[in-house]
């Protein structure tokens, strides 16, 4: 969905040390979404108030006149042994003001970026999870829209030859996965305006690529996989944040062995109800497309895992659309998928078994959950 908002967030708090801002700011006890989330953004941002006309390959590349944006990247692979893995690589970028001033110094920049890379071993049942930060000037981090090209040091998404290659390294990890899209973009809400609360300007422009045919390798602890799957991928662009009384969100990408592609994110407010400005798709294997709400799908948690670091997370779910006839089970492949940075989140590899019609159903995909735990300013 509109993913991981406190990360972009948070991002300036990093990133006010790294542009030589001199401003103090204040800690808090703790990191929490809705609380970071809160606030107005400077006027000098534009805001996503309206529908657009989305233009490709162009909405690939950056729009540096909104304060966030971020390339979101999440897949499920197999090598030729059927050892599985999930696979998670992010790249966000966050201005720090609506213009950049100019600057003696070549390594003066008003964005700040940052990345996550996250490897689940199924096989192993281990879990990786890697951050890095960069300023976007001296090309240490930027994006390009053509050819496409998103990048933070040595971690990049590339465009060669009508495929995106994806390279990343960190530790004992490296994934080089070649990535084509199967499906055109999704244009999420309305006409790609994702409404996130009824504030004016709580939005953000929203596509997804819902499925991606994945080749390439992955190099785990001085073992190499050769590896095929598929890929999801969420872009996201906005200024504005979560309404006041907003905590988190639960998000769920879903490929399903009919051919169909399900998204859907439940907002939840801090009252514990369900607010109305749930959305999702579901992405027939026809190309028809189902527009989801809040009263269209019915979820309940179905386990909690508590983390060791405190907090707790409901990482098995029973996902109903009574309309479609469609009932799931969403099942995490590791319980422990949590990422421990500057905010710490739930976001893993899952497996879908069901039904649609009363004919068997079954799938793979990620679930993201915020919004559960705080990150403490001493971790």
């Amino acid at each position: 969905m509109f993913k991981i908002f406190t990360l972009i967030t948070l991002l300036t708090v990093t990133a006010i040390w790294l542009l030589d801002n001199h401003n103090q700011v204040e800690p808090s006890s703790g990191y929490q979404v809705g609380d970071i989330l809160g606030g107005i953004a400077d006027t000098g941002f534009q805001r996503a108030l309206a529908p657009r006309t989305f233009s490709f390959p162009d909405d690939h590349g950056s729009h540096p006149g909104f304060r966030n944006e971020w390339w979101y990247f999440t897949g499920n692979l197999a090598d030729t042994k059927s050892n599985r893995f999930g696979f998670q690589l992010v790249f966000f970028r966050n201005a720090l003001s609506p213009d950049n001033p100019q600057r003696k110094s070549a390594w003066g920049s008003n964005q700040s970026w940052m990345a996550h890379l996250a490897l689940t071993d199924v096989s192993g049942e281990k879990f990786y999870s890697f951050e890095r930060f960069s300023r976007g000037a001296n090309e240490l981090a930027g994006a390009e829209a053509e050819p496409f090209r998103v990048w933070l040091y040595d971690w990049s998404i590339t465009e060669r030859n009508d495929h995106w290659h994806l390279q990343a390294k960190a530790d004992n990890i490296e994934l080089n996965l070649k990535l084509q899209p199967l499906r055109r973009p999704l244009l999420q809400g309305q006409d790609g305006l994702s409404q996130k609360s009824s504030e004016p300007g709580n939005a953000s422009y929203y596509y997804s690529i819902p499925r991606l045919g994945v080749s390439g390798e992955i190099a785990l602890e001085n073992s190499k996989h050769q590896v095929t799957g598929l890929s999801w991928l969420d872009r996201e662009w906005s200024t504005s944040a979560l309404g006041k009384d907003q905590a988190g969100w639960d998000w769920f990408s879903l490929q399903l062995s009919d051919g169909s592609d399900l998204m859907f994110y439940r907002l939840r407010r801090k009252d514990g109800t369900v607010d109305p400005h749930s959305s999702g798709t579901l992405l027939q294997q026809d190309g028809e497309i189902i527009r989801l709400n809040a009263d269209t799908v019915y979820l309940q948690e179905l386990e909690w895992w508590d983390s060791p670091m405190g907090g707790s997370y409901p990482i098995r779910w029973k996902l109903e659309i009574p309309k479609l006839d469609i009932n799931l089970t969403v099942t995490p492949v590791l319980k422990n998928q949590e990422l421990d940075h500057l905010i710490r989140y739930w976001e893993g590899a899952v497996d879908i078994s069901g039904n649609r019609s009363g004919q068997p159903l079954q799938g793979s995909g990620y679930l993201e959950l915020a919004g559960y735990a705080e990150k403490s300013v001493d971790n």
